[in-house]
């Protein structure tokens, strides 16, 4: 991290980019983390070799096993199914930033980086960033595996990127409310657990592997209006999924998922940003 002296003195704890030097100060200083959190997975190929080899069981697992007893009017189960398993990884995939975040806190290397004169926000975009680029390889070994089962995309090339893009995006912003759980519970078995109590029923309570209006009054009331629903319904609908005579619901939601997962991606990026930089200050100022 000897390539942060480069970079403005400024105390520790304050972020606030508003000249040109001080903003490429900072994107100098995120830059450095991002790229100490890609040596890390170099330098510790298992965090990557298991994140690739989860996406290929699900893939396979649904596919092959469930297909046979799960009946989609108008289409193939492995059709349906994919964009339910690429939501479900990249949500699960943006939890590694809590837990990350949890154990550098155990480990004292945040107080390392306390010492260095850079954005308090740079540790946080490094983290952030570095995810992200898991769940994008995650992302290409599921399509491809996805293409071996039978999976195919029934529209344009700008809208199938659109679609990744989209599942990225959310993932990304699902990071930051992990990175600032991560801070908050300072134990990496505490936020695994904290993120599975909360995740698994947004995506189980979906569209991801079943149609929502198969499920019963009230889990198809919360499906409706789940955030990963709308995820899934708009990556379907980018990779030309929709399987045909599907009903539309009536609700904003249902019929503008790509802009409603878009507002939310917003809204959380808004909330959680500031949220996460005030209580790494927090946590580094003790």
């Amino acid at each position: 991290m000897t390539e942060t002296s480069a970079s403005p003195a400024k105390p520790s704890g304050v972020d606030t980019p508003h000249s040109p030097g001080a903003l490429a100060g900072w994107f100098n200083d995120g830059w450095i983390t991002t790229r100490r959190n890609l040596i890390k997975i170099k330098r510790v190929p298992d965090i990557l070799v298991f994140t690739t080899l989860q996406p290929i069981m699900f893939v396979l697992l649904f596919t092959y096993v469930y297909a046979g007893v799960i009946d989609i009017p108008g289409s193939t189960y492995a059709e349906f199914i994919m964009a339910g398993i690429f939501a479900q990884t990249v949500v699960f995939g943006s939890t590694y930033s809590g837990s990350a975040m949890a154990q550098d806190l155990k480990d004292g290397i945040i107080d390392r980086f306390r010492t260095l004169p850079m954005s308090p926000s740079a540790v946080l975009i490094g983290r952030t960033n570095g995810d992200l680029l898991i769940n994008s390889i995650s992302m290409v070994v599921m399509m491809v595996t996805g293409f071996i089962v039978g999976w195919r995309i029934h529209s344009s090339f700008l809208e199938a990127v659109a679609a990744v893009a989209l599942l990225l995006l959310f993932a990304y912003a699902l990071s930051w409310v992990m990175a600032f759980l991560g801070m908050t519970v300072r134990s990496p078995e505490v936020i695994n657990n904290v993120s599975f109590l909360v995740l698994f029923p947004l995506t189980f309570i979906s569209n991801a592997f079943v149609p929502a209006e198969s499920l019963p009054g009230p889990l198809r009331a919360f499906a409706e209006w789940n955030p990963v629903t709308s995820l899934v319904q708009a990556a379907r609908e980018l990779f030309g999924n929709v399987p045909t005579g599907t009903p539309v619901g009536d609700s904003w939601v249902q019929q503008n998922p790509a802009l409603a997962v878009l507002i939310g991606v917003i809204v959380i990026l808004l909330i959680f940003v500031p949220l996460a930089i005030r209580r790494f200050s927090q946590v580094t100022s003790r």
